[in-house]
């Protein structure tokens, strides 16, 4: 499934549960912020295993690497992104610095 579809078929579903809590943020701000994160998570999903499909796509363009191996060289990104989440989570306003400034 890719990106798209994963995020037509979530947001309806989530946005109105989470426009529904407290974040500390107004009701533009959560929007903005969700959608940032929901982007996010749903791009680190493409690269989870064990079916994550960009992986796919770039041992199929390296023939001779074994999925295992390509796997593993995924794993930093994988550990960055989920900090990345992990950092957005605890702190939304990062999302929303630049907007304080426009």
């Amino acid at each position: 499934m890719d990106s798209l579809s994963m995020i037509l078929l979530t947001i309806p579903i989530l946005f109105p549960i989470v426009s529904g809590l407290d974040f500390g943020l107004g009701p533009e701000e959560t929007a903005i912020w969700f959608g940032v994160l929901a982007v996010i998570v749903v791009e680190l999903g493409l690269i989870t295993p064990p079916v994550g499909l960009n992986v796919f796509v770039i041992n199929a363009m390296a023939r001779d690497v074994p999925m295992l191996e390509t796997f593993r060289g995924v794993l930093p990104f994988l550990i960055a992104e989920v900090l990345r989440v992990g950092l957005l989570v605890a702190f939304p306003g990062i999302v929303l610095f630049a907007l304080r400034f426009a």
